[in-house]
């Protein structure tokens, strides 16, 4: 048994603010009464996802993609929540009429992960059992936990299979896991910007963001919202130290340089110098730490160093990719530090090797991680040109 409620609207705005936007969406909750099994040995006995949907589901259900978010990502990826926004969502670059994920051919779906704090279950949702915050309570979550309740989500919308699952980042671990978890329920992968496993200095990154957090006085050991506080400081360092990690030199040069907000650095001045980056990833800080849960950053930064997709394989990808049935596609970009494109071919590699389908692209950039998400000539049509590839498919009525 489960319930669900449509906010604002039961109905999907068609408004378009602009040229191949999506126009004004509407969110839609679904909470679950089927207890989930988690991979860490608990069970969720209910939970609320979060997700929006782009375009029409075609007569077969044979159109439809799942967009799998990255760490501070949610299920807002396109258009507008009401015609004051100025912010589109998060892939609204890439999500949308006559863009590669065309929801003129597409049902596009995209939620928000269980453990999220955007709408879905995750640690500041209130605890049934107690009834108070989960906060530190929240079971530790594993990229397969998610892909679970999406293939729930794809059940309650009734699709049977993906025309493809796509994601950038930890969104493409996700997509990877799905081919491997399911694998007759997706008939294209596409991987961005993403990794097998995580090297040992991402997993470092990962600490010291989270030491960030714990270490502010107002964490208050994961409970600080049943004592009415917020470790707002120690958040806005953790974003500040991963939103260095996605950019890269070259481009944080070209933006900023050397270039100073205030000060001078001539000899007995007394106000201080402040460089133009320093502005910058302040605001990044403390706007990123008024929108998200620090349980939440905990959690899904320990589900990315968690994941390893050929860990259960013998450590062989190879061995893992043999289980995969659909095609992929694989993407990077040349100044991506974090999830270089050295990753990226290894996966190519092991999918060659499995006789798996893949193809493979790899995008010059000065935008570092980061450039998954912003506007790439290149990127852009090495991407429409895979996915007006999927689209034919589902016009030619390909069977789910």
């Amino acid at each position: 048994m489960s319930t669900e409620k449509i906010s604002a609207s039961a109905e999907q705005q068609k408004t378009s603010r602009e040229p191949g936007s999506v126009g004004i969406v509407v969110p839609r909750e679904h909470t679950f009464r089927e207890p989930l099994a988690l991979a860490c040995g608990r069970v969720l006995n209910e939970y609320t996802l979060v997700y929006e949907t782009y375009g029409t589901l075609n007569a077969d259900k044979s159109n439809a993609v799942l967009i799998c978010h990255a760490l501070s990502g949610h299920h807002h990826a396109a258009g507008y929540h009401n015609e004051s926004d100025k912010r589109p969502g998060w892939w609204d670059n890439y999500i949308g009429p006559g863009k590669p994920i065309d929801t003129d051919h597409f049902f596009v779906v995209s939620l928000n992960n269980l453990g999220g704090c955007h709408g879905s279950t995750g640690p500041a949702s209130t605890n049934p059992e107690t009834g108070r915050p989960w906060g530190p309570d929240f079971p530790r979550l594993r990229v397969r936990d998610w892909v679970h309740s999406q293939a729930r989500l794809a059940d309650l919308l009734g699709i049977g299979q993906w025309a493809a699952v796509i994601g950038g980042s930890l969104g493409g671990m996700q997509a990877m896991r799905w081919s491997l978890e399911y694998p007759e329920r997706l008939r294209h992968c596409v991987v961005i910007a993403s990794a097998m496993k995580l090297s040992a200095q991402n997993i470092a990154f990962n600490e010291t963001a989270r030491q960030a957090i714990t270490s502010d006085p107002d964490f208050c050991h994961g409970r600080y919202l049943e004592q009415d506080k917020l470790p707002r400081r120690g958040l806005a360092v953790a974003r500040m130290i991963g939103h260095i990690t996605y950019l890269s030199d070259d481009g944080l040069g070209k933006k900023f340089g050397r270039e100073l907000r205030s000060g001078t650095f001539n000899l007995g001045a007394e106000e201080e110098v402040e460089f133009q980056v320093q502005s910058y990833l302040r605001y990044q800080g403390d706007s990123f730490s008024g929108s998200f849960d620090p349980n939440t950053y905990i959690l899904m930064t320990r589900a990315l160093d968690y994941f390893d997709l050929a860990r259960e394989y013998g450590d062989d990808p190879v061995a893992a990719f043999s289980h995969a049935r659909c095609r992929f596609m694989l993407l990077s970009f040349t100044s991506d530090w974090r999830f270089a494109p050295e990753r990226s071919r290894e996966i190519a590699d092991a999918l060659m090797h499995a006789n798996v389908p893949v193809s493979y692209a790899e995008i010059e950039s000065s935008m570092g991680h980061d450039a998954f998400l912003l506007p790439n000539n290149r990127y852009r049509r090495a991407f429409d040109a895979y996915m007006k590839r999927v689209a034919a498919e589902c016009a030619e009525g390909v069977a789910p």
